[in-house]
């Protein structure tokens, strides 16, 4: 069992960065690959980016690639967004998922655990 939960959120302007953390709970927090996603209002939950469980791979959402940049620090059960060059259309929520595999997949249906999810606006 893996809980999760997020922090780092809020409110910021075009052009801006913020990093969201994701602390997990259990010890065996470096058996599972990590996704972020994000839900923006009135639209399907998406594939972010994801992390694989030692942090030797990575992988990204096309719309985010270049600006975002996902870490973990396995020694912390924590894994992290960095956001930089925000725009709007980054508003969203923004939720942490951890699924007990080696593999990044990009369709939530393969995680397992899931946070309560951190709010970013980006304004213009």
């Amino acid at each position: 069992q893996v809980q999760l939960v997020e922090s780092g959120g809020g409110l910021v302007q075009a052009g801006g960065s913020l990093r969201l953390s994701c602390a997990a709970s259990g010890r065996t927090f470096s058996s599972y690959t990590m996704g972020w996603f994000r839900q923006a209002p009135g639209k399907e939950r998406e594939f972010v980016g994801g992390i694989n469980w030692i942090g030797s791979s990575t992988d990204y959402a096309e719309s985010v690639k270049g600006r975002f940049t996902i870490s973990r620090d396995n020694g912390l059960n924590t894994v992290y967004l960095q956001m930089n060059r925000l725009k709007p259309e980054d508003t969203a929520v923004y939720y942490c998922a951890a699924r007990q595999s080696a593999s990044i997949i990009t369709r939530e249906k393969y995680y397992l655990y899931w946070g309560q999810g951190a709010q970013v606006t980006v304004s213009s």
